[in-house]
């Protein structure tokens, strides 16, 4: 669990700090799928910072993944919106009103009542098809990624985030089913081609919308599809009485990490006022 929870410190931070490597990186002619993207933000020195942190994260997150069931470790990460939530008030100069941290406070919550139900990681491998499964969800990801690019920015946000998200999310299915490195493993291309297409749309979404916006899809992609394939195929279960705990803790953790997704929207701009006729008092 501690593994579990550094990794959510690890991607949140991680994420504010590409975000803002995106924004500042010279913005390409499509909205989703964008390889150059990718690499104009690679020479910012922030999206540098971002990769080695996302590093860390994906080492905390394997070894929480070969101990923990998969919707323990799904809502930790979740958790990341929090931090991002908590570094953008800094960094982006939006400041986290009474609404926002009492959602940070249910997201610990929620982690605190998952942590105290959680029994041990499953040891199922699910039906033989599992890991052709998840290759062709991965190769999805770039599909929905061209579709969503060409819709307004703050829809493009959330639906990329939603793509970025199931891709990691097929990375966490993956990290279970491995057991080792074979080429002729399914599994192990659907690591890294969900992986990868992930990183491409969550940059894209991170360029023209709401960081959170973008970051509540990635939770939403990352969280639900991940548990559900732990619970019904791998063998993830509860501690004995206490599913419903797991089963609150969850949906208090998911829900107040989506309650941050308009955190992060800057104001709307107000319009200046007229100027005073010429001869005419402003007051």
């Amino acid at each position: 669990m501690v593994c579990a929870l550094g990794s959510a410190l690890c991607f949140g931070a991680a994420t504010v700090y590409q975000a803002a490597a995106s924004r500042a990186a010279a913005p390409g002619t499509g909205g989703g799928i964008d390889p150059g993207l990718l690499w104009r933000a690679l020479r910012q020195w922030r999206y540098g910072v971002g990769l080695a942190l996302d590093g860390a994260g994906f080492v905390l997150e394997v070894v929480a993944l070969r101990s923990l069931p998969l919707y323990v470790v799904g809502a930790a990460l979740a958790a990341s919106l929090a931090v991002t939530a908590a570094l953008a008030s800094r960094m982006l100069g939006v400041r986290l009103r009474g609404a926002e941290w009492g959602a940070v406070a249910a997201v610990c919550a929620g982690l605190g009542a998952l942590a105290l139900s959680s029994g041990a990681e499953g040891h199922g491998t699910g039906p033989e098809a599992l890991p052709w499964v998840l290759l062709a969800v991965a190769a999805g990801v770039p599909a929905l990624g061209a579709a969503g690019g060409r819709l307004p920015d703050r829809p493009r946000a959330l639906v990329l985030g939603l793509g970025a998200g199931i891709g990691f999310g097929v990375v966490e299915v993956a990290v279970r089913l491995l057991d080792g490195v074979r080429p002729a493993d399914p599994a192990l291309w659907a690591l890294l081609l969900g992986g990868g297409a992930a990183f491409l749309l969550l940059t894209a979404a991170f360029q023209r919308g709401a960081v959170t916006t973008a970051t509540a899809g990635m939770v939403l992609g990352e969280t639900l599809g991940p548990a559900a394939a732990g619970v019904f195929w791998l063998g993830d279960r509860t501690r004995e009485g206490f599913a419903w705990s797991a089963l609150t803790g969850f949906a208090v953790a998911v829900a107040a990490a989506l309650a941050l997704a308009r955190f992060g929207e800057p104001p709307p701009a107000r319009d200046p006022a007229p100027a005073p006729a010429p001869g005419v008092s402003g007051r």
